[in-house]
Order: C-alpha cells, then sequence, then structure tokens
C-alpha cells in the first residue's frame, strides 16, 4: 500500500473491531472500495488500532457514510 498511498485517504481509526466492520459494510454497501488495516497487536488487543481507508476522490461520500453509520 506505500506506493499507493496518495491515492488512499485514512477515513476512520478504531480500537474496535465490531466498529470497524459496520463502517466497513455501511462503504462497501454503497460501492466505496475500502482497505482495512488491523494494526492491533494480537495477543493484546489494547495495543494498536484498526484503520480504514477509501479512495481519494471518494473521502467526501465515504465521510459522510462514515458519519451516518456511526450515528445509528
Amino acid at each position: 500500500m506505500d506506493e499507493d498511498k496518495k491515492n488512499w485517504f485514512l477515513i476512520y481509526t478504531t480500537t474496535q473491531s465490531f466498529q470497524a466492520a459496520i463502517i466497513q459494510g455501511k462503504l462497501e454497501e454503497n460501492n466505496i472500495p475500502v482497505i482495512v488495516l488491523n494494526r492491533q497487536d494480537s495477543s493484546y488487543l489494547v495495543f494498536g488500532e484498526i484503520e480504514i481507508y477509501v479512495p481519494t476522490g471518494l473521502k467526501d461520500i465515504a465521510k459522510h457514510l462514515v458519519d451516518d453509520a456511526l450515528m445509528n
């Protein structure tokens, strides 16, 4: 992902896997490609975060969808 990082925008970070799954589902059901990077320690889930990326050109629409998903 490093060479394509400029094409992707970090839209959300969380330590809760259920939140990441809800946001990923909301974005995908609206045909927005998603990359989810789980940077949590596999032994101690309190260390690290789950990062959700979307294409830079879709970040405004994605932000609205993320806000909507978190409100419900």
